[in-house]
């Protein structure tokens, strides 16, 4: 028989007997074989039957290239989650969730979590993100983060608020998000900041609330350039419903007598007050204050110049603040109505302020009962600096030489100052030797004091200037006013509401 003959018989041989083949096959693979002392770490048991076909723990896996079976990947689950109770974690909530093939994986992934700062408990509060493979899913969401502003120290903290952007897509998801935001005027290097005060806005779809949202109030006059910095002071008004949230509160605004172009403004500067419950927060204070004597027609006017007074808990706050003008400053609740009508900012001004003024005043002779009367007609007499009222008292004394009761008829002397109106304004009087009331040169525009220096007209003393919702600014002498000072009514309202 030929060498050639022989070479194919035996290589027929091979492939026609199973067992042949498995066990050469067997012998190449695991040469620790040969040697029954050797243990090798890819050591199989013993299978009893053999066939033609690989056995099952043999296939590619997701994790390591080889496909596990049934039972070994219920082996490993079980000991993932054995080890995850072993550091606290509750796995229950990952049961049908596909888990990394071994420990070393899963380990890697909390210890990864952990340096950004999170705890077990944090990981508690949301286990899913167990889940999250690191080199496609955290690693890419976390250089995407720190790309647009968020500091590396603050990625704990961030995931700890929306641990769900560890499942977004960052071309997908995040990048058009931010691409929104950045097509509403908001700064590039404010972008981060606005996303950690609010990062919900990475899993709003764009076309949904945030654009209607940001469409209405256009809608009613806000200005678009002003959108940019409102989502910089306040985002979460981009995932407050119209129908339900916005709308509601703006058309009760109105109802009250608030103008809807100076709502509008104010919302520009003051946006979070969109964040008011309408109904739990809004209507109770604004029954508040008429509970404590402010009348319907001035709630517009209140809420103009301090808006956040309709988010206060209103109730405590006046009826702390009325006490204390009752025993300190002998006001009646009548008066300090009137008072948080003029200057509602009362209801919040701290009591170690108001006494450290009140004090001076009372310390320079005037009684108690001419204070109270000073306070109500001028209620911003007790938000003054003292040490700037202890100038201007020394100037009305020491230059002018005027007697107390004009102080006290006039107690809005303390709110000008005293550099670039009261000095300036009095000098000039002095050179042209005229003798008037500190209300006659003080209480007017500088166009309307050159006009009173060039004598024209003569106009008679009257109260100054008063504030109407609605209307105009109303002047003393006001049918001689100059074209220039004839604002309309939204400029008007407009300053008076900002300057607040």
């Amino acid at each position: 028989m030929s060498l050639t003959l022989l070479k194919g018989r035996k290589f027929l041989t091979v492939f026609t007997n199973p067992y042949v083949f498995y066990s050469k096959l067997k012998t190449l693979q695991n040469p620790f074989a040969q040697n029954s002392n050797l243990q090798s770490p890819f050591r199989v048991s013993q299978i009893s039957s053999f066939s033609t076909q690989f056995p099952e723990y043999q296939m590619p896996s997701v994790t390591w290239g080889v496909v596990q079976g049934k039972k070994e990947k219920l082996v490993n689950r079980v000991k993932i989650c054995d080890y995850l109770k072993s550091l606290g974690i509750i796995p229950d909530e990952l049961e049908n969730l596909e888990l990394p093939s071994t420990i070393e994986v899963m380990e890697e992934r909390v210890m990864f979590l952990q340096k950004l700062g999170l705890t077990i408990d944090d990981i508690n509060e949301y286990p899913l993100m167990l889940g999250c493979s690191m080199r496609k899913n955290m690693i890419p969401v976390f250089s995407y983060l720190e790309k647009i502003g968020i500091a590396k120290s603050k990625l704990g903290e961030f995931v700890k608020k929306y641990p769900q952007v560890l499942h977004a897509s960052v071309v997908v998801e995040l990048m058009p998000v931010v691409k929104f935001l950045r097509g509403l005027d908001v700064e590039k290097e404010d972008i981060g900041y606005v996303l950690m005060k609010y990062p919900e806005l990475l899993g709003f779809k764009l076309e949904g609330t945030m654009s209607t949202s940001v469409a209405y109030l256009v809608s009613i006059g806000v200005s678009p350039r002003d959108i940019g910095p409102m989502v910089t002071q306040y985002p979460y008004f981009l995932g407050m419903r119209v129908g339900t949230m916005i709308k509601p509160l703006v058309d009760y605004l109105v109802s009250l007598g608030l103008p809807i172009k100076i709502l509008a403004r104010m919302l520009e500067k003051r946006v979070y007050i969109l964040g008011y419950d309408l109904e739990e927060t809004v209507k109770p204070n604004v029954d508040c204050l008429i509970s404590f004597g402010i009348r319907r027609e001035k709630l517009a006017s209140v809420i103009a110049q301090y808006p956040q007074i309709i988010g206060l808990p209103l109730k405590a706050k006046m009826s702390s603040q009325l006490y204390f003008f009752n025993l300190k400053l002998k006001i009646d609740p009548d008066e300090f109505a009137q008072v948080v009508e003029k200057m509602p900012q009362v209801v919040s001004l701290n009591q170690h302020v108001i006494m450290k003024s009140v004090e001076f005043l009372l310390g320079r002779g005037i009684p108690s009962g001419d204070l109270a009367k000073m306070v109500v007609q001028c209620p911003q007499l007790i938000a003054c600096r003292v040490e700037l009222m202890k100038n201007s008292f020394y100037f009305f004394k020491s230059e002018m030489g005027r007697p107390i009761k004009e102080l006290i008829e006039f107690p809005e002397y303390f709110t000008y100052s005293l550099e670039s109106r009261i000095k300036p304004r009095y000098q000039r009087l002095q050179s042209k030797g005229i003798r008037c009331s500190m209300n006659w040169f003080l209480n007017c525009s500088d166009q309307r004091f050159e006009e009173r220096l060039l004598g024209n007209y003569i106009e008679s003393e009257s109260s100054g200037p008063s504030f109407c919702i609605g209307g105009k600014l109303v002047l003393p002498g006001s049918e001689v006013v100059s074209d220039e000072e004839d604002e309309s009514d939204d400029e008007v309202l407009y300053k008076r509401t900002v300057s607040l």
